[in-house]
């Protein structure tokens, strides 16, 4: 069935927007291990954060649906397939990576309860547990609300309005790969899964990719996508691990320790290309001074906020004063980015480094210009750690516009990093 007769029939029980506890990002899994065997007793809460103000989800989402959403991810457990996907397959060149006690674990999991209020026109929905079971509800949290406000923008359609949009939508994400593959050196994955228009949508957008790019097309960070379609499950870490173990340290010292101490534990658990440092929770270039001498050999660097060049160039010059062969080591761009910019990139970076995208939102979400008043176009909505054991977390990153945090920590974790004026940018997804 073609998908805007499947979209104009969502309401079918065969569509719940969150289809399996798989259906999420693969470096959730990851780092859901890497929190199990080191932090397993930490209390955190998860809050949603709708950055873009002017979207009023509480107006868009009917409370009763959102719940019936919410209530459905929590009867999902794993499935005897997707229990035997995780334990036997191979994930970057490793089998088991998943290990029998986490999944063990994992197999009798359903997820906690939620948090659910209406505040004007947004919602606030938190989610409060150990960390190993809350983080767990970030990735479909987001897909749920995400969903929503695209079936609420499109519930007034009829089925041949519907299929002009999504043919429309399809031609649109269907040049971009055309220019993609005109440099043949562009390697890509999808990372949409957070900020999706649907999970059809990704599904197709996925198939795309695949039939566009050919082996160009790495794989996808969706689970599920990746089970049932054979493809690569592509992720790492995220910024959630420094955030919460920065929360938990006791002074300063520990504090400035904290996002090392994250990647010591990491480096026990992972090898090769799962060693990806991500620089930018509390900004890249202090992190990378203070850096121990062994994080240089890591494999390379995801560079997800601020002028992405100017990331780029600033590790090159790290692992060059660390006795380090750039052109050896990876740089993955993951922030805000479209087809124009990823050629951009990889013009500017080729033989440099490896190079190397994850392309999220505007791969899987680009609805911009199609509908009147861009009502579907995508907008920037989060859900993140905001305390670990009753204390307040923090980012800072290299973009001010995406810190989050009490003020007062703010600025306590500028000084502890050292961390100076910044350039603000637009926080478009």
């Amino acid at each position: 069935m073609e998908i805007a007769t499947r979209v104009w029939n969502h309401k079918w029980k065969i569509d719940p927007i969150v289809r399996s506890l798989i259906d999420t990002d693969f470096y959730k899994l990851l780092m859901c291990q890497s929190v199990f065997h080191n932090r397993p007793d930490v209390q955190v809460t998860f809050s949603l954060i709708n950055r873009s103000h002017h979207v009023p989800l509480a107006k868009l989402i009917d409370e009763g649906e959102l719940r019936e959403q919410l209530d459905h991810i929590r009867s999902l457990s794993l499935t005897r397939g997707e229990s035997t996907w995780l334990r036997g397959n191979t994930f970057y060149g490793k089998r088991q990576m998943f290990r029998p006690d986490f999944m063990e674990w994992f197999e009798k999991l359903r997820l906690p309860p939620y948090f659910l209020e209406r505040v004007g026109d947004q919602y606030e929905l938190t989610f409060e547990g150990s960390w190993p079971e809350v983080m767990l509800w970030e990735i479909p949290a987001l897909a749920v609300l995400m969903e929503l406000r695209s079936r609420a923008v499109l519930d007034d359609m009829k089925k041949f309005e519907l299929q002009v949009l999504y043919a429309r939508a399809a031609t649109k994400l269907w040049e971009k790969i055309e220019r993609l593959r005109e440099q043949p050196g562009v390697k890509i994955a999808d990372f949409g899964t957070r900020r999706r228009h649907s999970f059809l949508w990704q599904d197709w957008c996925v198939q795309a990719m695949t039939e566009g790019l050919g082996d160009r097309f790495t794989g996808t960070s969706n689970c599920l996508i990746a089970k049932n379609r054979d493809l690569e499950a592509i992720g790492t870490n995220a910024h959630e691990l420094p955030m919460v173990y920065a929360a938990l340290a006791e002074d300063d010292a520990a504090l400035a320790r904290a996002p090392y101490d994250v990647l010591a534990d990491w480096h026990q658990e992972h090898e090769g290309n799962l060693r990806i440092i991500l620089p930018d929770t509390y900004g890249t270039e202090g992190f990378l001074e203070r850096a121990p001498d062994w994080l240089a050999g890591w494999t390379g660097i995801r560079i997800d906020s601020g002028d992405p060049a100017r990331g780029a160039e600033i590790a090159i010059d790290w692992w060059k004063k660390r006795g380090e062969d750039p052109t050896q080591k990876l740089v993955i761009f993951s922030d805000g980015l479209d087809e124009e910019k990823i050629l951009e990139l990889y013009k500017q970076f080729a033989g440099r480094v490896r190079v190397s995208f994850g392309w999220g939102t505007l791969l899987t979400n680009d609805f911009r210009g199609l509908t009147p008043d861009d009502r579907l176009a995508p907008f920037s909505l989060v859900c993140k750690a905001v305390s670990a054991n009753g204390k307040p977390t923090v980012k800072l990153s290299d973009n001010p516009n995406k810190a989050m945090g009490p003020e007062s920590e703010i600025a306590r974790y500028k000084r502890v990093f050292e961390v100076g004026e910044q350039e603000r940018r637009d926080v478009v997804v």
